[in-house]
């Protein structure tokens, strides 16, 4: 199994009228905010042309049950 590549994690202060518009954004998109946070800077560096490979997903759901469980 593969271990999807570990995200940078670090503090980042905001205005809280900026954060709440996020949030808010985020909420209507059906996302957290670290994900909305994300895609808007996606989006900004597309919109610059700074080229990004696709974001990599995680797997959900159950892994598949090996062929030894079943038989």
């Amino acid at each position: 199994m593969s271990v999807p590549p570990q995200k940078k994690a670090f503090p980042l202060r905001l205005d809280p009228a900026l954060y709440a518009a996020i949030e808010r954004s985020a909420a209507s998109d059906l996302r957290s905010v670290n994900a909305q946070v994300e895609c808007l800077l996606r989006e900004a560096l597309g919109k610059r042309g700074v080229k990004l490979a696709d974001p990599v997903r995680a797997k959900r759901g159950r892994p598949p049950k090996s062929r030894e469980e079943g038989e």
